[in-house]
């Protein structure tokens, strides 16, 4: 069954207080929604480590694991659902080598935000990719749904 116009909700993404759309946003930036709703199941943007308040971009790969992280919280959130309701993660890293840290920095941002998580995670795929821009070093793509 397709769905039409009325099952289709999408949720504006903002950076810094404006609205993620053209003209507010500079060319080099991505301009996305931040989710959209379809049905119950809730397709989100890809989830960078940039900070969307000050559009600082952190040095550590762990502090843009924990933004990407709080991004996806809060489209969850957004769309009426939770961070426990994610259902699949396509995580982009621009090293292997930060795979560890990904893992551990997930396992405790679940730990504090998701518990169900921890012991029922997500499916996920991981790539190595070069990301948007040369300073990011994690992007999660995310789908969730939410509980009716």
């Amino acid at each position: 069954m397709w769905c039409n116009e009325m099952d289709v909700k999408n949720y504006p993404a903002y950076w810094a207080g404006k609205k993620l759309a053209y003209p507010n946003v500079p060319p080099e930036h991505p301009k996305f929604a931040e989710s959209v709703v379809v049905g119950n199941l809730i397709f989100i943007s890809g989830c960078q480590g940039q900070n969307d308040e000050t559009l600082e971009i952190p040095k550590t790969f762990e502090q843009q694991m924990i933004n990407a992280l709080d991004k996806m919280r809060k489209a969850m959130e957004n769309a009426g659902s939770n961070l426990n309701n994610i259902i699949k993660t396509f995580m982009l890293l621009k090293k292997l080598e930060d795979y560890g840290r990904m893992r551990k920095t997930e396992l405790e941002y679940y730990q504090k935000h998701a518990p169900f998580l921890v012991e029922n995670p997500p499916a996920s795929t991981i790539i190595v990719v070069d990301l948007a821009r040369p300073e990011f070093l994690i992007e999660i793509d995310p789908i969730g749904v939410i509980k009716r």
